[in-house]
């Protein structure tokens, strides 16, 4: 008998309060720029034991407007802005060569928290992405190495012959180049911090990017961004 996905999903939950705790958020408190606050959230969110907290959703655009989105992961997040990488071949490659703007969502359930940012997006010189590369594990060297990222696969004998030597190569050589691969760092213009609450009285602080300003408190201007509550 098959499943009823309409059954399966009357039969879930959100922010179940076994696995989920929904901490209170005083947006008043905020910092006055939004990477202090997402790097206070995202440590709360390792702590809190969060799977893989570093992964995110990335939205892009093809040359006709049309929208995408996969997950990928996290590199880094400063002042320059919020960094990830993939070959510049690639189907989000291509579609960040032709519309350089995008979006970044991260869900962290176990604190019922999102984030989201969107805002331009730039590559990185190439010297400073295969230095990032070589910095991660054999198995992203050997995935880089496999190449062909968004292409036709014929089968998955195919994949796993062009795989295994793919890590020959990086066990062998584990400063081998990827020429395509690239690093990519997207500059926010606006980034939402969502707190879920069980009555439903989710807390949305949207920070924005302004030229500069000065105050505090949500709703106002600080340091080249203004702070606004948002319905939820």
């Amino acid at each position: 008998m098959g499943t009823d996905l309409h059954e399966l999903l009357r039969s879930l939950r959100v922010w179940a309060p076994e696995i989920t705790e929904l901490p209170p958020f005083d947006p008043d408190e905020a910092p006055a720029e939004p990477l202090a606050l997402f790097t206070r959230w995202f440590a709360q969110a390792v702590a809190a034991g969060q799977p893989e907290p570093h992964t995110m959703s990335l939205a892009t655009s093809d040359d006709e407007g049309l929208p995408d989105v996969r997950t990928v992961m996290l590199h880094g997040a400063d002042a320059t802005g919020w960094s990830f990488a993939t070959h510049v071949t690639s189907r989000k490659g291509r579609q960040l060569t032709a519309r350089p703007y995008a979006a970044l969502g991260f869900y962290w359930p176990a604190l019922g928290r999102q984030v989201r940012l969107r805002g331009p997006v730039t590559a990185a010189a190439s010297a400073e992405g295969q230095a990032d590369l070589h910095a991660r594990s054999t198995g992203a060297l050997a995935a880089a190495l496999t190449g062909r990222q968004s292409e036709v696969l014929g089968s998955l004998a195919e994949l796993a012959e062009v795989s295994e030597a793919a890590w020959t190569e990086a066990r062998r050589s584990p400063d081998s180049p990827v020429p395509t691969w690239t690093l990519y760092r997207l500059a926010p213009d606006e980034v939402e911090f969502f707190q879920g609450d069980a009555r439903r009285r989710h807390v949305r602080l949207a920070y924005r990017r302004t030229a500069s300003g000065a105050g505090a408190g949500a709703g106002a201007v600080s340091g080249g961004w203004s702070r606004v509550l948002l319905w939820p």
